[in-house]
């Protein structure tokens, strides 16, 4: 996890950003996911496909999960049916951010166990509202 320390006169105050794990198979949707962050203020750990995502998860136990439901290997919804079933990961809340915008797809993404959905193509401050509301319940 990013930490970085700024010093007062006697003191040190060390700021804990949010981590922010983004699963993508598009290396541009993943680098524009990844610049919102950084501007938000968010530290961040990628993935470009579902076995990953699962790893990755599990290891660094990110604040907020970003994932797309359209993958190469497993397929977003089976990602969430793992991390759910998982202790370590079930409490991680989980956006959907996916071109699947019929509202039958929205029903059984957020039916599987995502916490959030977000469709593809999505406006910047949609998305960072999104983000914001899930990591600092604004």
């Amino acid at each position: 996890m990013d930490m970085a320390s700024t010093s007062g006169n006697d003191c040190q105050d060390i700021i804990v950003r949010p981590l922010v794990l983004t699963v993508d198979d598009n290396e541009d949707n993943l680098a524009l996911l990844n610049q919102v962050l950084i501007i938000i203020g968010c530290s961040f750990v990628s993935s470009k496909d579902g076995h990953s995502a699962i790893l990755v998860a599990q290891k660094y136990q990110p604040d907020l999960i970003l994932l797309d439901i359209m993958l190469p290997d497993l397929d977003g919804m089976e990602v969430v049916r793992q991390l759910k079933q998982d202790p370590k990961t079930r409490q991680i809340p989980i956006v959907a951010v996916t071109a699947m915008a019929r509202t039958e797809d929205h029903d059984r993404i957020l039916a599987v166990g995502c916490d959030g959905y977000i469709k593809k193509p999505y406006m910047i401050d949609e998305l960072e509202a999104t983000i914001r509301r899930f990591l600092f319940g604004v």
